[in-house]
């Protein structure tokens, strides 16, 4: 890099052009995801595709996250900033021309990958830059950065809701509505000067960067990228997968933490593992939202998916207008809030019939999750900011990657649990022959297998999923064997009522999950309620400012 920018170079124009190319393009990210919220039904049915592969579909836009999130970090302070923005454009723009060509699973898979790789460059440069711009107001300018994701998530969902009743319903079409945000930050970018990230601004030496990181959150880090990318890419095929991720980390820690001499900063190590419970509390928790409050809202007379929409519009509202509450509240102090707001949330939500219980409800769940995300990382911008780009997105990764392997999977698995045993008091001769093994993390439960409740003649879409000929015997020929014996044995009347008290189970399970999830809030309020005490007795919440080298 010959001409350097720092952030005092550049003029409050500048300065505001470039936060809100920055905030557009994490709205991109967000357009992108409401896209395969929104359509991942049509091109599912269109394809004949497998709930499987959709969630693969869906599954492969977030690792990718991770590998560019934290790959770039590394290069960002040596190719600068603008680079990579332009990368992360085409990589954005070509996803949403792969999905307008897609002809089947693979097509709409790379589409993804190619989603998830640009929305990690976007996070990589978006994230340091903002807290080298403002470096008196981080946890505030992050706050309102990221008030881009539910900005895409409802602003796109609306979108695609109106292009539906415009007439254009074609979901290639509504693919490509990605380039619209994504051309239009490419363009903001242009004029724009970059400064260089904070660190390097005060001398701090990159192997004083990877030192913030150490052993600890690098052997944290390499395992659960090593988890999720033996899955995503189909060769983790030993049933001691993840035995073996976690030697590998540790191998790769103990590498890294000998090079840069570091065990790693405590305390950045604990937000990395808080990323599992907000992760978890945030995006899980949204991911299963349809699912989780579909029997709460449905006595409103409206949709599920409005759930989606109002969540993330109270999330928007309340990031752009953090300024206010960031000058009286610390950051620990308000993930503890948060945490508290979420978990009652979630409870209130699990007892709620109908009518203003329900609304008021999700609305308080709605706020505790508005600032978990930007807190943590204003949080970690403020007291490492030596770890400069780097720690600001390992943080943000450790995030994305808990999600795919702990965060979905663990209320899933619960789902499961709950439906078996429930079933299991109600109906036991059917969750007898019904019961399959499920694993997760290496640990086995019991769970109704998902195609326990179909017969021979169905298969109504013809789309092949649920085709008991394929799947247990030659065409023409199929074999009545466990639960499809047992449904074919039963008379119309005991099978519509084995079908009703499955669907009710199905329901009930949904409150209970609600209220499983509450754990997850419930130990943010723990352990930062600790960490604000913590900074308390040490005088107050205070930021780091870098204003000279420190190696």
């Amino acid at each position: 890099m010959t001409d350097i920018v720092k952030a005092s170079d550049l003029s409050e124009r500048e300065k505001r052009l470039l936060f809100w190319a920055s905030f557009l393009s994490l709205a991109a990210a967000g357009l992108g995801f409401a896209f395969r919220i929104a359509k991942q039904g049509a091109y599912g049915s269109e394809f004949t595709l497998t709930f499987q592969q959709v969630g693969q579909i869906m599954g492969a836009s977030f690792w990718p996250i991770a590998v560019t999130m934290i790959g770039f970090s590394l290069l960002v302070d040596r190719t600068g900033y603008k680079k990579p923005m332009y990368i992360a454009f085409l990589l954005q723009a070509a996803s949403g021309v792969l999905y307008f060509l897609a002809d089947g699973y693979s097509g709409l898979y790379y589409a993804s990958v190619c989603a998830g790789l640009g929305h990690g460059i976007v996070e990589a440069v978006i994230n340091p830059v903002c807290a080298a711009v403002y470096p008196k107001e981080k946890t505030t300018r992050l706050t309102i950065l990221h008030a881009a994701w539910p900005a895409g998530l409802a602003g796109g969902t609306l979108l695609f809701m109106l292009a539906d009743s415009m007439g254009v319903t074609s979901w290639r079409v509504q693919g490509l509505f990605i380039l619209i945000p994504a051309i239009a930050y490419a363009l903001m970018y242009r004029p724009c000067r970059l400064p260089v990230d904070e660190r390097v601004q005060a001398g701090v030496s990159f192997k004083a960067m990877l030192q913030q990181v150490g052993f600890l959150s690098a052997t944290l880090a390499s395992t659960l990228l090593i988890y999720e990318l033996g899955k995503a890419l189909q060769f983790a095929t030993e049933a001691n997968w993840l035995q073996n991720s976690i030697y590998a980390g540790v191998a790769i820690g103990v590498a890294f933490g000998l090079y840069v001499r570091s065990l790693g900063r405590p305390l950045f190590f604990l937000m990395c593992l808080l990323m599992v419970p907000v992760a978890t509390a945030e995006l899980a928790t949204d991911s299963w939202i349809m699912k989780l409050v579909g029997p709460s809202v449905q006595g409103l007379g409206i949709g599920a998916g409005f759930a989606i929409v109002f969540s993330a519009g109270v999330m928007l509202i309340l990031r752009v207008f953090a300024g206010g509450i960031m000058k009286h509240i610390s950051p620990p102090a308000l993930l503890s809030i948060s945490g508290l707001l979420s978990a009652v949330g979630l409870g209130w939500l699990s007892g709620a019939e109908v009518g203003a219980a329900v609304f008021v409800a999700f609305l308080i769940y709605a706020i505790g999750q508005t600032y978990y995300w930007p807190c943590i990382l204003g949080f970690t911008a403020e007291r490492y900011p030596q770890g400069g780009a780097l720690t600001l997105n390992t943080v943000s990764a450790m995030g994305l990657l808990s999600l795919g392997v702990i965060g979905t999977p663990i209320l899933g698995v619960q789902f499961d649990k709950e439906i078996h045993a429930s079933l299991g008091a109600k109906a036991p001769a059917f969750v007898e022959v019904a019961t399959g093994p499920g694993t997760f993390l290496g640990v086995g439960h019991d769970m109704i297998d998902p195609g326990a409740l179909v017969k021979a003649d169905e298969d109504a879409n013809q789309n092949g999923i649920l085709d008991r000929e394929e799947l247990i015997g030659p065409k023409g020929n199929p074999v009545l064997t466990g639960s499809w014996a047992y449904m074919d044995g039963l008379t119309p009347e005991e099978d519509a009522a084995l079908r009703e008290t499955y669907a009710q189970e199905d329901e009930l399970a949904g409150r209970k999950v609600l209220v499983y999830a509450t754990r997850f809030p419930l130990m943010l309020v723990v352990v930062f309620g600790i960490i604000f005490l913590y900074f308390r007795s040490k005088g107050g919440y205070k930021p780091i400012e870098l204003t000279e080298a420190d190696d």
